[in-house]
This record gives C-alpha cells, structure tokens and sequence, in this order.
C-alpha cells in the first residue's frame, strides 16, 4: 500500500491537520521522510523526544523487555514497574507512584485524587478547583475544562463544575478565588501551551503558602518540564517550592507513551483499592523503556548539558533577531524555549515554522505569537549550529515575504 498525506484524509478523523511531511526514520535529532528529504528535529516530538530518536539505550530496554513480557493486568504486578516507581520517588519528594498511559490521564489521577482526599478529610464542600488561563493539563473531559482556553472546552455540552480560573503570575487573582472550600490549585511550572511562561518564583512560592493556609493541595503538572527538559529533573526542584502531587509523561517514556502521578503516601492512601485503575498503567515495555530514560536524563552531566545547551540556543536566536527584529523576547528555561513574535509578526509563528520546515527544520508553535523549540536534551552541538541556520533561513524567507 502506496502511504500518502491524502490517506489521512481518507480514513482518519479530521481532528489534526498535519503537514504534507510523512517521517519514516530517525536517529538522534535528525529525521528522514519519505523523499528521503533530512530535518534537524528542533520539535521532539512536543517535547517527548528527550533523548532524541532510536537512542540506543531505549532500544535496548525496549528489544530486551519485547523479548520477556509485553503486557499484565494490574490483578499482578511487574518488575519492571516497581523498579521504575523506586527510581521516581528515590529522585523526587514522592513516596507514591500510580502509573498511566499518557499526561491527560496522570493529571485526571491527580485530579481525582485530590477530590477524594478532600472528600475524606474536609467533607464534601471542600471540592473547588483553581487553575490558569492558558494553562493546559490534557485533553480529557475534566482536564481540558481544568485547562484555562475554552477553545478546547466548549462544545461538549456541560462541563465539570466547581473549577476556578485565575492568572497565571498573577498571586492577587488566586488569593481572591481561594478558600476553605478549595481542594487544589494545579499549575505548570512554566506554562507551555500558554505561550512558554516562566513563573516568578515570588508567584510560585505565595501560591504554596495560599495552600497551606487554605488546607489545599498543590499539584505540579509537570507533563512537559520534568525529566531533565528545564535542567532540572524536575522544575519544582529549581523553584523552592515542593508540590502535594506531580505529574509527569511526555519525556518520561523517550517516545513510548507512559504517564505518572507522583504523590506522598499520607495523600496517596485515599486512592484505595477500586476507586481508580488504568488497563495498561504500568505496562512493561513503557515502564522498562522509561527506567533506561530516568537513567540515562538523571546523569549530572546530561542535565549540566542542557543548560549549556539553552545558552547555544539562546545566543543563536538572539544574533538572528539582531539581523531580522522578529521577537519581542526569548522565553523560557532549558529546552523549553519559546521566540516571542513582536509587534510587526504578530500572527506569523505557523508561517515561520512552515518555512522551517522547508528549510529541513522541525520546530513547534505556542500559540499563535511563539515559535517553540524542544529539542533533544542530548542533541549534538553540530545539530544546534546547523538549526540554527536553517531557522535564520526560514526567518528570512518570512522576512522578505
């Protein structure tokens, strides 16, 4: 069967628009389509790539657990499993691990779990939830309405209730939707969605003393900064500030699909046995896959790497920017790196990326208004260089119209 982007059309949803590029192979931080064409992958992914394609570490996991077992039900455990959990939590404030298939259903965990510990400890008027505008905490029916953008919300019919919104490094907003009613405050670490938003560490740090204050529980998604991405394997280690529950996928799988909520025990004992599950939540071939991940991202010189790496980035951007005046500023923190358009370019971050493409770049967007970049944490200098050029071509081309 001849594969064409026309098939898609044929036969998928038409819930995505992806490009006319098909990728058939991969390795490290470039990528080969069908034409046999090669991109610098600036992308990973959305920030699931961190150890760049076909890693041997990861295949390695991967060919030997393919060769021993693929799947048990939950009635059992598995080795692989338990040694990934020990890892997290020896590298973490977590005592606790319950394991998903994806972000949006470590948040949904995370979600549920403060509800019912809210439930069991307060009583059930302690059930409000506050989150951002611009946040985004997955697709499911209860994180896409926790996410601040009605874009992704509205048109399902009534939604959850009893979630707040408020503004992000904005502390006066949240002060003024707290109280003892509230059960959680779930925030990114660095709004990724929203547009690449660095936290003011005052922000972060007041939020913290509104929940304790107020008896909430304080939940980091960390679906795209943890493992390694912002140079810390988790962000919240950077920040002074240890959330009640964590989330984490994306990265934590190199590319096979796994996610994690991360709690304490005293919390973790209100998700008894029955009241949640996940089919394959600890499967073996993500967990031994992700157990070579946290292996090789966990290495001091791999996080040292990242932030040597952002610097190359940065300076890459900013000597583009002195030739072209396109950003208004370069944000964000490691390998979770946003090109803010300015004024002129509002509007024109898919355009750029567009022309990346035709460049032999992959890179992403954050809106309509940022050009986003999450690269491999291990992405070779030389691929640095040489993206760096082929995106100040793309910014050109755009340039010159």
């Amino acid at each position: 069967m001849q594969v064409t982007r026309e098939l898609f059309d044929d036969v998928m949803v038409p819930n995505y628009a992806p490009s006319a590029i098909i990728p058939v192979r991969g390795q490290g931080s470039r990528v080969w389509d069908q034409n046999d064409k090669e991109y610098i992958d600036f992308a990973g992914g959305i920030a699931v790539n961190c150890l760049g394609h076909c890693h041997p570490a990861l295949v390695q996991a991967l060919t030997e657990q393919g060769q021993k077992l693929w799947h048990l039900s939950n009635v059992m455990t598995n080795e692989p499993a338990l040694r990934l959990a020990k890892k997290l939590t020896d590298l973490t404030f977590a005592d606790k691990v319950y394991f998903a298939n994806s972000g949006a259903e470590a948040n949904e965990a995370a979600l549920k779990l403060a509800r019912r510990w809210a439930l069991d400890v307060h009583g059930q008027h302690k059930s409000q939830i506050i989150s951002f505008s611009k946040s985004f905490h997955g697709r499911t029916f209860f994180t896409v309405t926790v996410g601040g953008q009605a874009a992704y919300s509205d048109g399902f019919g009534p939604k959850p209730g009893d979630i707040a919104h408020a503004n992000y490094n904005d502390l006066a907003s949240v002060e003024a939707l707290i109280s003892n009613n509230t059960c959680a405050v779930m925030l990114e670490p660095l709004q990724g969605e929203g547009g690449i938003i660095s936290p003011d560490p005052d922000f972060i740090k007041g939020v913290r003393a509104l929940c304790d204050k107020h008896n909430a529980l304080m939940i980091f998604d960390e679906v795209q900064t943890g493992v390694g991405r912002t140079g810390a394997m988790y962000a919240y280690q950077d920040l002074g500030v240890t959330p009640d529950i964590l989330t984490s996928a994306k990265a934590l799988g190199g590319g096979f699909p796994i996610g994690a909520m991360l709690t304490t025990t005293e919390i973790a004992k209100h998700l008894k046995v029955g009241t949640h599950g996940s089919t394959y939540g600890g499967n073996p071939l993500a967990c031994a896959v992700a157990e070579a991940v946290i292996d090789v991202v966990s290495h001091n010189d791999v996080l040292a790497g990242v932030m040597e790496r952002e610097q190359l980035l940065r300076d890459g951007l900013v000597r583009i920017n002195e030739k072209y005046n396109v950003f208004a500023e370069i944000r964000g923190k490691g390998l979770l790196l946003g090109a803010a358009l300015n004024d002129t370019y509002k509007g024109q971050a898919k355009a750029i990326l567009i022309a990346a493409a035709e460049h032999g770049l992959m890179c992403l967007i954050a809106g309509a208004d940022v050009v986003r970049f999450t690269p491999s944490l291990v992405i070779p200098i030389a691929d640095i260089e040489q993206g760096l050029a082929r995106f100040e071509q793309a910014v050109a081309q755009v340039v010159k119209g």
